[in-house]
C-alpha cells in the first residue's frame, strides 16, 4: 500500500515567493498570442475607464452650459459607456479562453506524466492526492488566468492611470491620497506571507482529504466486510475538519486584511473628500473637479484593495502551481533510454534473467530475488510456483519492466529490456493479473482494451476461447453492456474471464499468467485451463501459480524460495526428488503423491 501522507509536514518544499508561477511559461507561451490581445483589450477598457470621470466633470460642470451642449457630454458618456461593455466582453472571452486552454494542456501535461510512472511513484503517493492536484490545483491555476491575472492587470492599469489623473487634477489633495498608501502596503505584505503559507497549508490538506475518500472508497466493501466504517469515518472526518481548520485560518487571515486595507483606504478617501469639500466652497476647485477626483480616488482605492485580495489568490495559485510542477519534474526510476533500440518484430519471446537481484524500494531489508538465473526458449511454457513472497510475482514484473534489477539484466530475444522503449517490448506481451482490472464501460469496450483495432467478431471469438461468450451475451445489452467502476456488475471469475479473453486477442508473443484462474470456480478453470493450454501453444508462456493442478502440464515448473530458485523440472520429477516442490504437491493432492 502507498505511504499515506499524514498533511502538510511532508518532505515537499514549501512555496516561498510569486516567482513559483513562473513554473506555468512553457503552457503559456504556445498561446501568447491570446495573451497579447487580451492585454490590449484590458488596456483598452482600462483607458475608457479612465476617461469616465472626465466625462462626468464635463457633464457637472457644464450643466448650466445649455441643453445641447449638455446632450452631447450625455451622448459621449453613453458612447464611452458602450465602448467600455465591448471591450470588456472582448477581455473576458479572450481571457476565459486563454486560461481554460493553458489549464486544459496542464491538467492533460501532468496525467500523462504520471500514467506512464513506474510502481516505485505510486508507493510514494495516494492516487487520490494526484486526482486532487489535477483538478483542485489546476481550479485554482484556472481561476487565475481566467480572472485574477486579467483583473490584477486591470487594476495596475487603473491604480496607475488614476494617480496620474489625481495629479493632474489636484496635486494637493492627491499627496494627502499619497500619505494613505504605505499605511495599506504594509499589511498587505505582511499578511499575505502568512497567507501564502496557510494557501499552501490548505491545499496539501486538501489533497490528503481526497486521497482518504478514494483509498477508503474503491475498498467500500471491505470496510463494510469489516465493520470497520466508524474507524474510515473518523480518519475521514479528522482529515476532513484538519482541512477545514487550515482553511479557516487562512479565511480569518484573509478576512482581517481586507478589512485593515479596506477601512485605510475609504478612511483616506473620506478624508480627502472632506478637504475637498471645503476647497470647494473656498473656490480653489469646481464641483465637477472634485467629483472628478473622488471617483478617480475611488477606482484608485477600488485597485488598491482588490489588488490585496489579488494577491492572496495568486499567492495560493503559486502553491498550486509548484505542487503540479513537482509532478511534472518527478524523477521516474524507470525512464526509456535516449537512443532505444527496437525489438524485431515479430519477438520470438525468448526471455533471460541474468543473474538478477531486486529488493522493492519499501522492503529495502527483504530480498525480492537473489541472484536469479532463468532462461526460457521460445513458445515454451514455464510456471513460477513457491510460498507467497517467494519472488514469483516479481519475475512477472521485472519482464514488463515496471522495476530495473538491481543486478543482472533481463532480456527478451537477447536485447536487455534497459535498452529498448518500454512501449515498443511491452507491445509483446499480454497479461493476465491476479487481481483483474475491469474499467467503468461496456464489456466489448473491456475486452477490445488489449487490443484496439480489433474488431467485434474478433471480441466475441477471443471472449469464445476465455469461455466467457455465453455469460457475456447473457447480459441485459449483451456484449456492451456497462458493467460498472471496476467490474462491480460482474463475479471475480466473470472479471477474470474478460481478463482472459483481452490476454488472448492481444495475440502477443509473450504470455503472461499471474494467478490467471485464481478466481474461478472448479468448473469454470477447467475450462478456461483448456483455453490457456490452447493458448500458450504457440506462444511462451509464464504463468505464476499456487494451485499445482493448473501447472502440472507445463513444460517446466521452476520453484522459488525466499527470492532463489531451488529447484526446477517437470511435475514427476520435481515429485521424486522430494524438496518443496514435493511437500507443496502433498499437501494440495490427495492422491499420495
Amino acid at each position: 500500500m502507498a505511504r499515506r501522507p499524514t498533511g502538510p509536514a511532508d518532505d515537499r518544499p514549501k512555496t516561498k515567493k510569486i516567482g513559483a508561477l513562473k513554473g506555468l511559461a512553457p503552457f503559456v507561451t504556445p498561446y501568447k498570442g491570446y495573451a497579447v490581445a487580451a492585454l490590449l483589450a484590458l488596456i483598452a477598457t482600462a483607458t475608457i475607464s479612465l476617461i469616465l470621470p472626465l466625462a462626468v466633470r464635463r457633464v457637472i460642470d457644464g450643466f448650466q452650459q445649455g441643453a445641447a451642449l449638455l446632450d452631447k457630454y450625455f451622448a459621449a458618456a453613453l458612447l464611452i459607456a458602450a465602448l467600455l461593455a465591448i471591450g470588456t466582453g472582448a477581455r473576458y472571452y479572450l481571457v476565459t479562453r486563454f486560461g481554460e486552454r493553458v489549464v486544459a494542456d496542464i491538467r492533460k501535461a501532468v496525467f500523462d506524466r504520471v500514467i506512464s510512472m513506474s510502481p516505485a511513484f505510486f508507493e510514494r503517493i495516494l492516487t487520490g492526492e494526484i486526482i486532487s492536484r489535477i483538478t483542485t490545483d489546476t481550479t485554482l491555476i484556472l481561476s487565475v488566468i481566467g480572472s485574477s491575472v486579467s483583473v490584477a492587470l486591470r487594476n495596475v492599469l487603473i491604480l496607475i492611470g488614476g494617480m496620474i489623473m489625481l495629479l493632474f487634477t489636484s496635486a494637493k489633495l492627491t499627496g494627502l491620497v499619497l500619505l494613505v498608501v504605505p499605511l495599506v502596503v504594509i499589511p498587505i505584505v505582511v499578511l499575505g506571507r502568512r497567507l501564502r503559507t496557510l494557501g499552501r497549508e490548505n491545499q496539501d490538506w486538501i489533497a490528503n482529504s481526497s486521497g482518504s475518500a478514494s483509498e477508503a472508497l474503491l475498498a467500500a466493501q471491505t470496510v463494510q466486510a469489516f465493520t470497520h466504517e466508524a474507524i474510515t469515518r473518523h480518519n475521514f472526518g479528522h482529515v476532513t475538519e484538519q482541512a477545514f481548520l487550515s482553511a479557516k485560518k487562512r479565511i480569518g487571515t484573509r478576512a482581517v486584511m481586507t478589512v485593515i486595507v479596506i477601512f485605510l483606504v475609504f478612511a483616506g478617501v473620506v478624508g480627502v473628500l472632506w478637504i475637498g469639500a471645503r476647497d470647494v466652497r473656498g473656490g480653489e476647485m469646481s464641483v465637477g473637479e472634485l467629483v472628478q477626483f473622488v471617483i478617480y480616488a475611488v477606482m484608485v482605492a477600488g485597485s488598491v484593495g482588490a489588488l490585496s485580495e489579488i494577491w492572496s489568490e495568486l499567492q495560493r495559485a503559486a502553491g498550486a502551481t509548484e505542487r503540479l510542477v513537482e509532478l511534472l519534474q518527478t524523477e521516474d526510476t524507470v525512464n526509456d533510454p535516449a537512443h532505444p533500440v527496437p525489438l524485431p518484430m515479430p519477438a520470438q519471446g525468448a526471455i533471460r534473467f541474468d543473474n538478477v537481484s531486486f529488493h522493492y524500494p519499501s522492503r529495502p531489508e527483504v530480498s525480492a530475488l537473489d541472484h536469479v538465473d532463468l532462461e526460457i526458449a521460445p513458445g515454451e511454457t514455464v510456471a513460477l510456483v513457491g510460498p507467497s513472497g517467494a519472488g514469483k510475482t516479481t519475475v512477472i514484473q521485472l519482464i514488463q519492466r515496471f522495476w530495473d534489477p538491481e543486478t543482472g539484466k533481463v532480456t527478451i530475444d537477447g536485447y536487455d529490456l534497459r535498452e529498448m522503449a518500454r512501449h515498443d517490448f511491452r507491445q509483446a506481451v499480454a497479461l493476465v493479473p491476479q487481481d483483474p482490472v475491469v474499467f467503468a464501460a461496456s464489456a466489448r469496450e473491456n475486452i477490445r482494451f488489449g487490443r484496439p483495432d480489433a474488431s467485434d467478431h474478433e471480441v466475441e471469438e477471443a471472449a469464445r476461447a476465455a469461455h466467457a461468450y455465453d455469460f457475456l451475451s447473457a447480459l441485459p445489452d449483451g456484449f456492451d453492456t456497462y458493467v460498472g467502476e471496476r467490474g462491480v456488475m460482474l463475479s471475480g471469475g466473470q472479471k477474470q474471464r474478460i481478463a482472459i479473453a483481452r490476454a488472448i486477442l492481444r495475440d502477443a508473443p509473450i504470455l503472461l499468467l499471474d494467478e490467471a484462474t485464481s478466481a474461478l470456480d472448479a468448473a469454470s478453470e477447467r475450462e478456461v485451463q483448456s483455453a490457456v493450454d490452447q493458448l500458450a501453444r504457440t506462444r511462451t508462456t509464464v504463468i505464476v501459480a499456487h494451485r499445482l493442478a493448473t501447472v502440472k502440464k507445463a513444460d517446466r515448473i521452476v520453484v522459488f524460495e525466499d527470492g532463489k530458485i531451488v529447484a526446477q523440472g517437470s511435475h514427476d520429477s520435481l515429485v521424486a526428488e522430494g524438496g518443496l516442490y514435493a511437500e507443496l504437491a502433498r499437501l494440495q493432492f490427495t492422491d499420495g503423491m
